[in-house]
């Protein structure tokens, strides 16, 4: 399984943008998919995630700004991402938890998301 993210980009304050993850190979239960992000010189911290169900969660930081979806034909999580503000600057990964007896968590590579004015 491979994951490959895309979207990011230089935004100003307000802004928008729409991050993508992209799945290809050989692709079992999928259990959840997430998007962290990690500020330079801050640890990565889990912002939102979509489970097998559909079920949505978000860290506190970025509720009411950030929806996460998924495209299950496209095999494809996205993350819409309003109201951008500076201290979402960050390189945004998506991690997928795939499998059934050995669940196994697969990350993309990164996109970097800059809000600067």
């Amino acid at each position: 399984v491979q994951l490959q993210a895309s979207g990011g980009g230089l935004v100003h304050p307000g802004g928008s943008l729409r991050l993508s993850c992209a799945a290809s190979g050989s692709i079992g239960n999928i259990n959840a998919m997430e998007w962290y992000r990690q500020a330079p010189g801050k640890q990565r911290e889990l912002v939102a995630s979509i489970t097998s169900r559909g079920s949505t969660d978000y860290a506190d930081s970025v509720k009411g700004r950030f929806t996460v979806s998924r495209d299950n034909a496209k095999r494809t999580v996205y993350l819409q991402i309003n109201s951008l503000k500076p201290e979402d600057t960050a390189v945004y990964y998506c991690k997928w938890n795939i499998g059934f007896l050995t669940p196994t968590d697969y990350w993309g590579q990164g996109t970097q998301v800059t809000v600067s004015s």
